[in-house]
């Protein structure tokens, strides 16, 4: 690969400060000042299946180019998206998946998330492959954001939108070496972070390639866990925290809980033997190693600084996930080929503190006095999908898409609920303290075929209409088992789940056909407005749980004993006519008028995007009424609507400033019977409160905004660009409605900078992140409601907040070859 560091310095220093946002991307735009002209780097997208610049498609998308991912040092996509208006993330840490919130199209109540899922109101693309992990930001040519519903190209998920990531191929023309590491501090953790990689591509011949990128992350953490008992079952959680023997004698404090070891990384090979086939395999894995929560226990009732979890148990969390991917484009003269398959396989193994749960059910576990309870969750996943398309080439004024697409993903997964010590209390013969045992395997298959039809009725007018018919099938076989009770049970491993024979206990299917409209008019060379109506679907499910056997259908609730002193039961869903085990398809409707310009002779951009989405049998967080386990049900109507604007002005040959700016409005159309599940203290007894029409969704703030500086200094004959970004979101709501306990979360501005010095083949940046060291909390596990104490001094810690980064030091460096 060519040195892409060879321009113009005015052109490197542009490349490096842009970020777009609502279809804001590094484009061509010339500015003259006298003799001095400078330029915009145009950065190219694919998302409509064409290549063509951000600034000419006439949808909401934006860009952010490999230059500003280094220049600003951008990790994973919840760096990135801080400067994208309209789009948020709550950041859970390493050890739980980051939720993407677009348009805030989002109904469940925060701190819910686990594992991989970074959404599934969004899609999330390696390359042409669908693939939900939160992939880190290393040797990447670009990555797309799509706002709103997607559902035509892309299928299901795009709900509310689609992220795609664009990594560089393989070139079978340069040699090319990179070495690159970064060595942070991380304020209230102790020791030196660290994260290191290496990009290297070789020509084997002149068609054939290869390109490997490997990179190392160590991050330290920054939370301690001061109140982890040495023995669950034996020694005290709840001790007087003024007697320091009895404290040492039953606690075994862990500092920088929240550690996070990361290795990721990729092998392509390209094959090019002629002009009109390219092909590109692709091996990638992401290995995560997770230590506890990023969260504070500061809000509950057990003492812990802002930076302290209360928890009982380490929480560890391991995640693996890999890909193979196949990617090949054909030039037939008429149209391009483009074939992508996927096969993916993911597994996780975690722990949690489970105590709090088990007090809420108030069976009586307070009454052993050196109660602890853990869960340990295993999870295998394997996805395969293929698509096909074909994309119309040439200079007609007509223009066509059509493809279809299949994915089949199975799932196996079970639960294993631990009280160390209190089978031999109660009296019940259980050496292993196992308490609670859960599987799930599910099978589920999605087919689709789909088209648009693109009309040049102009030079300057288009239309495109598209459509996407869709169907599919998930199978489920679940079972649940108290061994406290049941001395001869043995558990089952992952392994022994997903090989067992597949003999379903539900089965849902549905179908349906998603439409898109666009259109597109050129004001003027330098001004571009379109209009588009676009829908977005997520197909239904399972909420787990086996069959009630003394379930009726006819009654208003469900009624499940299971077992002496449990309860479990499923009660009437309309979707699936039985019971609520399974839920339905929702869908999105948007329609949204958006204007794309250039001022100033093209040292100015400023693009603009007013919508109004339906939100269509949404699916919400709710809760069984016997024993209160979560699952989804479906509600009537929500609606979004909002305005997003963004802008970039190259203010001279040095100085260019970026601004983006977005208020969003999501609230309920129609009332949710039993939307919110809460307790009822004292004790906790269950109760549900109904959503209202009106009520505010939660995790998204209304308003957000961003700011973003870069100058330009010459040094020694070298470039000196010092850059600063503030990102500021306002208020944010835990739970609909604000009710049911929710916290409101208050809003918080992030301020970074940086000092990049550039020479011939190496880099070397100074950062500081969070430079005034806020204290800000992203989401929320449990409520206020659940601050309880219960059989005597035992205090339940569930109210926890997810919480961001302190103030980070850092330096990074690249040197190439």
């Amino acid at each position: 690969m060519k040195h892409r560091f060879k321009k113009t310095r005015l052109s490197r220093a542009i490349s490096y400060a842009s970020i777009p946002a609502l279809g804001l991307s590094s484009m061509v735009a010339v500015a003259q000042t006298g003799d001095v002209s400078y330029a915009l780097e145009e950065v190219t997208v694919t998302a409509t299946r064409r290549v063509g610049s951000v600034q000419d498609v006439p949808i909401n998308i934006a860009a952010v180019g490999a230059g500003q991912i280094e220049s600003q040092g951008f990790k994973d996509v919840s760096d990135l998206i801080a400067y994208v208006p309209g789009i948020n993330v709550v950041d859970n840490g390493g050890r739980n998946g980051n939720v993407i919130i677009v348009r805030g199209l989002n109904a469940d109540p925060l701190g819910q998330g686990e594992g991989n899922d970074v959404s599934d109101t969004i899609s999330t693309y390696i390359g042409e492959v669908p693939i939900a992990l939160d992939f880190r930001l290393a040797d990447i040519d670009r990555v797309e954001v799509l706002l709103g519903p997607q559902g035509t190209l892309y299928g299901a998920g795009t709900l509310s939108g689609a992220i795609r990531y664009l990594p560089r191929k393989p070139d079978t023309e340069d040699q090319y070496f990179e070495i690159r590491g970064d060595a942070f501090s991380l304020g209230e953790g102790s020791g030196l972070s660290s994260d290191v990689g290496f990009t290297v591509n070789l020509p084997l011949s002149d068609t054939f390639a290869i390109r490997a990128s490997v990179d190392r992350l160590d991050n330290q953490g920054f939370v301690d866990y001061p109140y982890v008992v040495q023995q669950p079952g034996v020694s005290e959680p709840d001790v007087n925290l003024n007697d320091a023997a009895a404290v040492a004698a039953n606690f075994a404090p862990i500092e920088d809980a929240n550690s996070q070891e990361v290795l990721s990384g990729r092998v392509a090979l390209r094959w090019q033997p002629t002009d009109a086939f390219d092909s590109t395999l692709t091996y990638y894995f992401q290995g995560e190693e997770n230590g506890g929560r990023t969260t504070s226990g500061h809000r509950g009732p057990y003492p812990t600084s802002l930076y302290e979890s209360p928890s009982r148990v380490p929480e560890p969390n391991d995640e693996d996930t890999s890909l193979i991917a196949l990617e090949v484009t054909v030039d037939l003269g008429f149209a391009e080929l483009t074939s992508a398959t996927g096969y993916s396989e993911y597994e996780e193994v975690g722990q949690r503190d489970q105590s709090d749960l088990l007090f809420s059910l108030e069976y009586g576990y307070e009454s052993f006095p050196t109660f602890t309870a853990f869960t340990r969750e295993e999870e295998e996943i394997e996805i395969l999908n293929q698509e096909i398309r074909l994309v119309s080439t040439g200079d007609s004024r007509l223009n066509w898409i059509v493809g279809g697409f299949y994915n089949k993903e199975e799932e196996a997964n079970f639960s294993a609920e631990f009280t160390p010590g209190f089978a031999a209390f109660a009296g019940f013969d259980r050496p292993d303290d196992l308490e609670y045992f859960s599987t799930q395997r599910v099978e589920v298959v999605e087919s689709a075929f789909f088209g648009e039809l693109g009309f040049d009725i102009t030079d300057r007018w288009s239309v495109t209409v598209g459509a996407r018919r869709y169907e599919y099938e998930i199978d489920e076989v679940t079972s649940v088992d108290f061994p406290l009770f049941d001395p001869g049970f043995v558990a089952s491993s992952v392994s022994e789940i997903s090989s067992r024979a597949f003999d379903p206990d539900l089965h849902v299917e549905d179908d349906g056909t998603l439409f898109k409209f666009n259109t597109s008019f050129q004001m003027t060379d330098d001004v571009l407005l379109y209009a588009t109506v676009s829908e977005g679907f997520r197909i239904g499910g399972s909420n787990g749980g086996g069959p009630c056997p003394d379930f009726d259908p006819n009654a208003t609730q469900g009624n499940c004993n299971l077992a002496p002193g449990q309860q479990f039961g499923p009660g009437p869903n309309d979707f699936a006519q039985f019971d609520e085990r399974a839920y339905g398809p929702d869908e999105t409707r948007n329609y949204e008028l958006g204007a794309k310009t250039t001022l100033l002779d093209g040292a100015m951009t400023l693009n603009g995007a007013v919508y109004l989405i339906d939100w269509i049998d949404p699916q919400l967080s709710s809760a069984t009424v016997n024993a209160s386990i979560p699952i989804i049900i479906n509600a009537t109507g929500a609606e979004s609507r909002g305005l997003e604007l963004s802008s970039q002005w190259q203010v001279n040959e040095s100085w260019q400033l970026r601004g983006s700016f977005s208020y969003t409005k999501t609230e309920l159309t129609d009332p949710v019977p039993s939307l919110i599940r809460t307790i009822t203290p004292p004790g906790f007894g269950t109760a549900f409160e109904d959503g209202e029409v009106g009520d505010r969704l939660p995790g998204a703030p209304e308003t957000q905004f961003s700011m973003f500086s870069s100058y330009q200094f010459s040094v020694a004959g070298n470039d000196l660009y010092w850059n600063v970004g503030y990102s500021y979101q306002d208020e944010v709501l835990t739970r609909t409605g604000a009710r049911g306990g929710s916290l409101t979360l208050n809003g918080y501005g992030l301020t970074n900078t940086s000092l990049v010095y550039e020479a011939e083949n190496w880099t070397v940046t100074a950062y500081v992140n969070n430079v005034f060291d806020k204290f800000a909390e992203a989401g929320a596990q449990s409520s206020a409601r659940n601050n309880q104490i219960v059989g005597g001094n035992t205090s339940v810690r569930s109210f926890q907040t997810q919480i961001l980064q302190p103030r980070t030091l850092g330096a990074r460096f690249s040197y190439r070859f």
